[in-house]
């Protein structure tokens, strides 16, 4: 599909995908006031125009890993609304298990690598799952999330250097909300304009306004399209906003509330709204039928991960390592 020519099959579906990722993680924090899920959970609120947006421009095969706020990510991948539900509540039929819980989801089958609780600890394994496709031959590329936070850690500056020394197809998204839980961007470095990081290390480098599906499109295509020809990674700094607090014990008091209603009138769902209504592409009674179809989903999830059960005790030191079994290791 052209980066430039977006039809109306590729609104509906962002106004789909995000729609139920909205609706998910509404409820997800009710059933956390309701201490039906447990333990840590961050909310993707206000971003999901970052995830939809991928997900348009890439191919079913390509990878995608990511820090702790990922259930949109889960979700946008294709792993069903129950298994994402499920893994929330601790369930064996969650897509971890019931052991990985909000911030560690994983899906071979759909090609998510996580959910990493470790700040930053997702970036260089996201260059090395794009070095092991390169040394298979493959034309998979790999994109890594990651928040401004993370990226003042180290090993990213090791990364960006072994995924340029090595041209590896790895497109390096910041997903910059503004802040590292808390702590704002201003208060950790003088580089406010996060996307100049890549260019020590002459990395393409972009910023990306992430409150728009359109833009997001775009950047990754043309990144994922760099990548694919052997030309290396690409560094998207895309701009958005969560909505909420860093998790879900945050009351977020370190902001503003003209700001955060600033960011949601650029709403990413209002906005693909908008066009389907302009265009005529969907009237009012087919987004209300979509949206009730969402909800009908969400309520499934829930349904089905209160009757699922908790992994039996026995499952503790299962799934911990992986033992390879290569043909030329003898017993």
């Amino acid at each position: 599909m052209a980066t430039n020519n977006f039809t109306k099959e590729t609104y509906l579906d962002w106004y789909e995908q995000m729609m139920l990722m909205r609706r998910f993680e509404e409820k997800a924090a009710q059933l956390y006031g309701q201490q039906k899920i447990k333990g840590f959970c961050h909310l993707y609120i206000g971003q999901e125009a970052v995830v939809a947006g991928t997900m348009s421009a890439l191919k079913k095969e390509d990878r995608f890993i990511t820090a702790y706020r990922d259930h949109a990510h889960a979700l946008a991948c294709g792993i069903p609304a129950r298994a994402v539900m499920a893994e929330l509540f601790g369930k064996v039929t969650g897509c971890s298990k019931g052991k990985g819980g909000s911030m560690h989801m994983f899906s071979k089958e759909h090609h998510f690598f996580g959910g990493h609780g470790i700040v930053g600890g997702q970036i260089p394994l996201g260059a090395g799952i794009a070095f092991a496709d390169q040394y298979r031959g493959g034309d998979q590329v790999t994109v890594c999330y990651f928040g401004d936070g993370a990226a003042r850690q180290g090993a990213l500056h090791e990364t960006f250097n072994m995924a340029m020394l090595w041209n590896l197809p790895v497109i390096f998204v910041i997903e910059n909300n503004g802040y590292a839980m808390g702590t704002s961007v201003g208060r950790t470095t003088n580089v406010r304009e996060m996307h100049k990081i890549g260019e020590s290390y002459e990395m393409p480098s972009a910023s990306v306004d992430g409150m728009n599906c359109e833009e997001v499109h775009k950047a990754i295509a043309a990144a994922a399209e760099r990548g694919r020809k052997g030309e290396g990674p690409t560094l998207l700094e895309i701009r958005t906003y969560r909505y909420r607090g860093h998790s879900m014990s945050d009351p977020a008091k370190y902001r503003t509330k003209e700001e955060v209603e600033e960011y949601k009138s650029q709403d990413p769902i209002e906005q693909v709204k908008a066009v389907l209504l302009k265009k005529k592409y969907a009237s009012e009674a087919d987004l209300e039928a979509i949206e009730e179809k969402i909800l009908a989903i969400v309520n499934d999830s829930v349904e089905f991960s209160e009757a699922s059960p908790y992994p039996d005790a026995s499952e503790l030191y299962q799934d911990v390592y992986f033992e390879p079994n290569y043909p030329f290791i003898k017993e």
